[in-house]
């Protein structure tokens, strides 16, 4: 059962305001700032310039170098030290504890595990701009930048005791790291369960890498499922939500947002290309989630798609999305498909958080939002035959007395995939 949620993303500080910009179809990715470096020197349309990047926009937030230390009992001195990740995902789970109900001092000593996706190290970049950087290098600088302690900084903070970690499987890395929070409560490992994604832009380096791969979209726009699909946009953001087992979260009275029904894991292995997709690996990923979760594919009726919006994953993702949940009954219901990135970029290693999150709160409202960048569907989607719906307006998530289940992929460009079945809580609504 998920108990509790909270966020950052581009254009949203706040589960609220990210409702109000998906809800809406709005878009809240902006021009590069100029607090992260000077686009104009790093911006060329040619895609193969060395040392330079396509496109001038990306999925940013707002106020990322705010940060109040003594909040948590941090020195402002270790502060400055530590990765803008660390911070916010000190803040998220702050939230998601009160959205919870639950204050810092009940949770202390707690058997509550902490899971992670994180795999961004820009702010040791950024340190490297100083003049005699290695000066400023001292112990705080190790412990602010080590990606381990982005998730056992929170264990420490919060005194929670069960298992804390961090995992980096790229796009996939937060529901990779949802689904071994969800074994590792059904194993008993711990009582609650932390899974935060996050995901910082502050340099340029991998940028620039992206973009020279051809990866990133040119007018900076992702626009998933599209025949304009051109590339991905990058994005940053921070989302964190609380679990525990059903049984607990009925007994302790928790308000209860959604449930999760099960979680599915595998790898593409050898392919055509270390970053090229594979749809039966894909299609495997979708079905083994979708058995464990006792669910059949026509009682799915939406699925947030991984939907980076390039011309090549795309048609892969969907073709294998249709081939296991469009074959539907006469009477099943419609199955939607959308991609939140359309609405704030690709955040990468946070990407399924926002997804997971977004699932939520549909749920919670009843309303399937539209896929913000789509006009017309990609011809190579369309030749293979569609018929899940990609919505264009805001729309009732009416399906009678069944139960909302929901689907949500996430696909890292090393070939981890996950998928997780979600299911609105009560189950008739």
């Amino acid at each position: 059962a998920v108990v509790g949620m909270a966020c950052r993303f581009p254009g949203a500080k706040n589960i609220e305001e990210y409702w109000s910009l998906i809800s809406e179809g709005r878009e809240g990715v902006r021009e590069i700032p100029a607090d992260r470096w000077n686009v104009d020197e790093f911006y060329d349309p040619n895609v193969d310039a060395p040392g330079k990047i396509v496109t001038r926009r990306g999925g940013f937030l707002e106020d990322i170098d705010r940060f109040d230390p003594r909040a948590f009992g941090i020195t402002p001195r270790e502060a400055s030290r530590m990765d803008p990740q660390q911070r916010l995902l000190l803040e998220c789970t702050w939230e998601a504890f009160e959205n919870a109900g639950l204050s810092s001092e009940r949770v202390a000593g707690s058997k509550t595990g902490v899971f992670v996706g994180i795999g961004g190290t820009d702010y040791m970049q950024v340190y490297r701009c100083l003049d005699n950087y290695l000066r400023h290098v001292d112990a705080y600088y190790g412990t602010g930048n080590a990606l381990s302690i982005a998730a056992n900084r929170l264990s420490y903070i919060f005194d929670l005791h069960g298992p804390s970690l961090a995992v980096d499987t790229a796009c996939s890395s937060a529901l990779v790291a949802l689904h071994y929070a969800v074994q590792s409560l059904r194993n008993r490992d711990c009582d609650m369960s932390l899974i935060g994604g996050v995901n910082v832009i502050l340099s340029p380096e991998t940028t620039v890498a992206f973009s020279n791969a051809r990866m990133l979209s040119p007018d900076g726009r992702c626009k998933p499922f599209d025949a304009s699909a051109n590339g991905y946009v990058r994005g940053e953001g921070c989302g964190v939500v609380l679990l525990k087992r059903l049984s607990d979260a009925i007994n302790d009275g928790d308000n209860i947002l959604g449930v999760i029904r099960s979680t599915a894991c595998n790898q593409d292995g050898k392919t055509s290309g270390m970053t090229a997709p594979n749809g039966p690996s894909q299609m495997e990923c979708v079905r083994k989630a979708l058995a464990q979760a006792r669910v059949k594919p026509e009682q799915v009726s939406y699925v947030e798609a991984h939907g980076t919006g390039t011309p090549l994953g795309d048609p892969i993702e969907v073709s294998a999305l249709n081939g296991v949940l469009g074959n539907r009954g006469a009477d099943a219901p419609a199955c939607y498909m959308a991609s939140v990135k359309g609405n704030i970029g690709h955040l990468e290693t946070a990407s399924g958080a926002a997804s997971l999150i977004k699932v939520l709160l549909m749920m919670q409202h009843g309303q399937i939002p539209p896929q913000r960048n789509f006009q017309e569907l990609n011809p190579n989607i369309q030749a293979n035959g569609l018929t899940l719906k990609i919505p264009t307006e805001l729309t009732p998530w009416d399906i009678g007395d069944r139960p909302r289940i929901a689907g949500i992929s996430g696909f890292g460009f090393g070939g981890t995939n996950a998928h997780v079945v979600v299911e609105a809580w009560p189950t008739r609504v």
